[in-house]
């Protein structure tokens, strides 16, 4: 049974301020469903810097193809070639980072033959380190045996709202990174905790849309991880008051766990954090540039990024 959990705000620190030295490392959506976008959008990123927050970089873009057993925080969607996925990566130098948080597996779930494939593939040395999101320690057992090349993510599908939990897990020598609940986000006491070495390892999900007060997230994303799994079970009915509408980023800007630009700039960067992960596997490639132009875009030049990804007829935009 999922503990219940009280989170009580606290002001930002007074002596928040904005560090020109300091980098924000954005973890972006849909490694393999975003193929297309992100085909046009790391080009720009490269070649027209200017456009773009000088004090953020793009720190991996993670996903997992459509109907993956080892799948977990959202099903997935992407059909693209992994190989083209990874080549991509390479040549743009950026991390690739498989989602394999199922929560549900066992011992006969480890042979599944598609997952091993694309961690024979994603393993292989490029240009940077590739990780994986993981939620289940026997899958992270079997990883850190057979492919020892990865380095590992500890999910937010654990739901970790109890503080002390997320500090343990923080210490865990298993996990380069590690993605708290976000309802978490904004504890400012609790984080002036951490050292600087915990701090290292967090990774705050900026826009998410769940309902703050939300009971069943646990359940939410079991019931995904039942489904890659292929089991026969009914959709999980969100019982939240604002759920109708779906996603919507002006909704999740709303949200009190969610995180700004300016949050980042001016409070999270200066304490010491530099980790930011986007939502977004599941929505849609036109929502998911609206957040690489919020989060890493600079408002002069956001029509230029339109333009030219809309220009592009691979762009879908229904």
């Amino acid at each position: 049974m999922q503990k219940p959990f009280t989170i009580t705000f606290s002001k930002a620190p007074k002596n928040a301020c904005i560090h020109t030295d300091k980098t924000a490392y954005y973890h972006l959506p849909g490694l393999f469903e975003f193929y297309e976008l992100y085909r046009i959008f790391l080009p720009l990123f490269r070649e027209h810097r200017e456009y773009f927050y000088d004090w953020c970089e793009i720190g991996s873009i993670y996903g997992a193809p459509a109907d993956c057993l080892w799948g977990g925080g959202r099903v997935g969607y992407g059909d693209c070639d992994p190989e083209d996925v990874r080549e991509l990566m390479d040549e743009y130098g950026i991390s690739a980072r498989l989602t394999f948080s199922n929560s549900l597996l066992c011992e006969e779930h480890l042979a599944d033959k598609r997952c091993n494939e694309l961690c024979r593939l994603f393993e292989k040395n490029g240009k940077a380190e590739n990780g994986v999101i993981v939620h289940s320690d026997l899958l992270l057992d079997y990883l850190k045996k057979q492919y020892p090349g990865f380095y590992f993510v500890s999910s937010t599908t654990k739901v970790l709202t109890d503080f002390e939990e997320l500090v343990k897990e923080t210490d865990r020598e298993d996990f380069r990174y590690v993605v708290p609940d976000f309802r978490l986000n904004k504890a400012w006491d609790k984080w002036e905790t951490l050292t600087q070495s915990q701090r290292d390892k967090v990774e705050f999900l900026c826009n998410e849309c769940c309902s703050f007060g939300c009971k069943d997230r646990r359940k939410c994303y079991e019931t995904v991880s039942r489904k890659n799994l292929g089991e026969d079970c009914p959709e999980h009915e969100c019982t939240a008051s604002d759920v109708m509408g779906g996603y919507r980023f002006s909704k999740a800007m709303t949200n009190p766990g969610f995180i700004g630009i300016n949050d980042i700039k001016e409070t999270y960067l200066p304490m010491g954090f530099s980790h930011f992960k986007i939502e977004g596997r599941s929505l849609g490639s036109a929502l998911v540039l609206e957040f690489l132009l919020y989060y890493m875009t600079k408002p002069e030049y956001q029509l230029h990024v339109r333009e030219a990804v809309y220009l592009d007829n691979m762009l879908d935009l229904f």
